[in-house]
């Protein structure tokens, strides 16, 4: 790949991740490491138009047939891809499913764009993440095998320690904070080849571990605002994205106001 390359556009496809949640702004909207690396890559080239098609909530089928084709149209310079992850924290999952709906997506936008990127999510510490870890990894031995027949850039998240940091999570231990984002965002910079412009593998400074008390009051407070709703779509079936449009849905000139 080319050192820093010009890139005129770029549409991000993907689930809650992609969609920035808990990268909050003012307004209540939110931002994310794709809003954020938008902005940058706008800053090098006049006219970069971003498109955002990302849901919260998406299975990898629903990605692969109700974004993909959207993305694929649009013809973007880069497209990302992150998608799979809420089907591996589902009680039972097809794995095989799962492989060939993400390697529809993959063959579907791989040609429609100049760069595909995959990534290897990241994972918080904890013992709720061990418990998936397996699927997990699974799933990113299958990006790495689509990749590698693609021509995609894999981005490794998973492989970065800090990203597997406590304090890079929000208090519904499901999403980044905005510190991570901007990390990722950096990383994905970097991966299409663009020079560094920060060290996203920096490790946090070292802080006092919180307290027992502190700990079991931040426990109470998830498990009564995020896992019991959480528990209570996964039994009636819902999602959070039902219904829910997509953040930027169109591939228009980019601004820095809220998506």
């Amino acid at each position: 790949m080319e050192t820093n390359p010009t890139y005129t556009s770029f549409v991000a496809v993907g689930d809650s991740f992609t969609e920035g949640m808990s990268d909050a702004l003012p307004d209540g909207s939110y931002r994310g490491w794709a809003d954020l690396l938008a902005a940058r890559m706008a800053a090098r080239t006049p006219g970069f138009r971003y498109a955002n098609l990302a849901v919260r909530g998406k299975l990898i089928g629903q990605i692969a047939e109700e974004q993909a084709p959207l993305a694929a149209a649009m013809r973007a310079d880069v497209v990302t891809l992150v998608g799979g992850l809420n089907d591996t924290l589902r009680p039972k999952v097809d794995m095989g499913r799962v492989r060939a709906k993400l390697t529809e997506a993959v063959e579907m936008l791989a040609p429609s764009c100049k760069q595909l990127v995959l990534m290897r999510s990241p994972g918080r510490n904890g013992p709720v993440f061990e418990r998936f870890r397996p699927r997990v990894e699974e799933l990113f031995t299958i990006v790495e095998e689509l990749a590698a027949e693609h021509d995609a850039v894999v981005v490794d998240l998973y492989g970065a320690a800090v990203l597997g940091d406590q304090r890079m999570w929000d208090v519904d231990r499901l999403h980044l904070t905005a510190e991570g984002h901007r990390r990722v965002a950096e990383a994905v910079w970097q991966g299409l080849g663009m020079d560094a412009e920060d060290d996203w593998l920096a490790p946090l400074a070292a802080t006092v571990p919180p307290s027992w008390g502190t700990r079991r009051i931040g426990d109470l407070r998830f498990a009564r605002e995020h896992l019991g709703p959480w528990i209570g779509r996964r039994i009636t079936g819902r999602s959070s994205g039902d219904g829910r449009p997509a953040k930027r849905p169109d591939l228009l000139p980019y601004d820095d106001g809220p998506s």
